[in-house]
């Protein structure tokens, strides 16, 4: 999960998590929500074992209020 630089949060998946920070803070290749909201901090990260049960989890936590997104970040 990553914070903007507006304080919202901002969830997806990734193989390769500093690469993937790295393009939402400086690269075209960042998701079109975070390019404008730059620069982006990593502030919470889960491992999964695989590209399915990753999704599973990203939606998750998308859905969940921000209160409870902000507690897992705690």
């Amino acid at each position: 999960m990553l914070r903007c630089s507006d304080e919202t949060l901002y969830t997806g998946i990734t193989t390769d998590l500093d690469r993937r920070v790295e393009e939402h803070n400086g690269s075209l290749k960042g998701a079109k929500y975070t390019r404008s909201r730059r620069p982006v901090a990593l502030v919470y990260s889960e491992s999964c074992k695989d590209k399915s049960s990753a999704t599973v989890r990203e939606l998750e936590i998308k859905k969940l209020p921000r209160v409870k997104k902000l507690e897992l970040i705690k």
